[in-house]
């Protein structure tokens, strides 16, 4: 009956929003490349490019979940070269950023709808060997197919933020039995753990093994990333540089007048904008203009016009962490407004002291982490971020000590994503033990 439910109620969901994604299709171009793929129709490319076994298939929704899923994919590679490894995202930047840090995938492609005609498909043409979710990635008929079929699957780098916590709760009910078709459940913390026993999850399947984005942000800090964009964006080794990251609405006019103040002091200091959904960029632009300061876009740049000393407003996916190597300070948005806050790991992973404001629901651990190392700054408003950063920015031995402490204490946390890869094999035994040997199995 409750499948029965989820299905009508996910069916309904679908049959209303069609009109307006056939819209987006057709006027945007925007899902134009997903959409097919999401209804099943697997490109023939894909497909006969699944080969080498074991096939593991990981997922991972988007920009933040694939940056976790590198790290244990390379560990896989690593482990078992043969493999023929799947990555799926949900979302169009997802894709993106999979193509730019996982290349030893074997191959790509979008995340099919949970009807349960679409899985089926798609299942049956793929042929995993085994499901890794990354994050809390729950599709329940996906799942449930799955294990009709025997096949194993995992969850790695899981975690439960309060808004999600709040909602899995209210339908717990639900989620036990899809949560006991995943045969092992690693999680980031205790509190994950906590979290997600609380909604159902056996207490036997469920381990505390890291946060695998760790290893990826060490893999990803370079000097040759710094100098690309250094020479992109026209930024001297002592250029003082202000980095707003994952902005939402609300927080670029904090940000700007914030900026206005600090060049009265600092009169060289540089605003590099970057907002959550790049697709608001040219709108960010002329909040800037409003503002008094001449804005250009990332892709204005990208396609010939040389930056001087304009606000620069990042229109395009990709470019953040690297753009992080820049800075002198950093905000961290989301947290101003009520959104969660955002990945705080990334500027501190390049030795930046990082500020934030008290929406920091599902960075909690980040967050008492960076301020133990005194890397991280929560303030309250515009206020309290403009007097913090005029401290800092007047200290450059302290900025340098605190900011260096931070990316210690976060280059230091490695060792997850081999973890994960390691409980990914042992499941694989298992089914191959289960199955009683399937020839390329994972000692191939």
């Amino acid at each position: 009956m409750l499948t029965l439910l989820y299905n009508l109620t996910l069916l309904a969901g679908f049959v209303l929003v069609a009109p307006y994604y056939a819209f987006k299709i057709l006027v945007a171009g925007k899902y134009r490349r997903s959409i097919g793929q999401k209804l099943g129709v697997i490109p023939a490319e894909t497909t006969s490019a699944l080969e080498g076994r074991p096939r593991i298939w990981v997922h991972a929704v988007s920009v933040g979940e694939v940056t976790a899923a590198a790290p244990i994919v390379a560990a896989l590679r690593g482990k078992l070269p043969r493999a023929c490894i799947l990555l799926s995202t949900g979302t169009e930047t997802g894709q993106a950023m999979a193509r730019e840090l996982v290349p030893q995938a074997t191959a790509r492609m979008y995340f099919p709808i949970d009807l349960p005609w679409i899985v089926k498909r798609v299942i049956g043409k793929v042929d995993p060997d085994i499901i890794v979710l990354t994050e809390t990635e729950l599709w329940p008929n996906f799942l449930r197919v799955c294990s009709k079929r025997g096949i194993p699957a995992v969850m790695v780098n899981g975690r439960i933020s309060p808004r999600s916590f709040r909602r899995y709760s209210r339908t717990s009910f639900f989620w036990e039995g899809v949560l006991a078709s995943i045969l092992e459940i690693g999680v980031i913390s205790a509190v994950d753990a906590e979290r997600i026993r609380a909604i159902g999850a056996p207490t036997q399947k469920v381990r505390v093994m890291g946060n695998a984005k760790y290893d990826s942000l060490a893999s990803r800090v370079s000097g040759e990333a710094w100098s690309l964009k250094a020479a992109q964006l026209k930024v001297g080794a002592d250029t003082l540089v202000l980095v707003a990251g994952s902005t939402h609405e609300g927080e670029e006019a904090v940000v700007l007048k914030v900026y206005r103040e600090l060049l009265r002091e600092w009169p060289g200091l540089r605003l590099i904008l970057v907002p959550r959904h790049p697709e608001r960029g040219a709108a960010v632009r002329d909040l800037a203009a409003q503002e008094g300061h001449a804005g250009i876009l990332m892709s204005e740049i990208r396609a010939g016009r040389v930056p001087r000393n304009e606000v620069v407003v990042v229109d395009v996916i990709g470019e953040l962490f690297a753009l992080y190597s820049l800075a002198t300070v950093v905000y961290c948005g989301g947290s101003l407004v009520p959104k969660g806050g955002q990945n705080i790991l990334e500027p501190a992973a390049w030795g930046k002291v990082v500020f934030y404001g008290p929406s920091m629901e599902d960075f909690m651990g980040e967050k008492a982490l960076l301020e133990e190392a005194g890397a991280g700054v929560c303030v309250r408003g515009e206020r309290e971020l403009f007097e913090g950063m005029k401290k800092i920015l007047s200290d450059p031995a302290e900025l340098r000590r605190r900011g260096a402490e931070g990316q210690r204490v976060v280059l230091s946390s490695r060792g997850a994503a081999e973890r994960y890869a390691a409980m990914i094999v042992r499941a694989l035994g298992s089914r191959q033990r289960e199955a009683g040997g399937r020839e390329g199995g994972p000692g191939a």
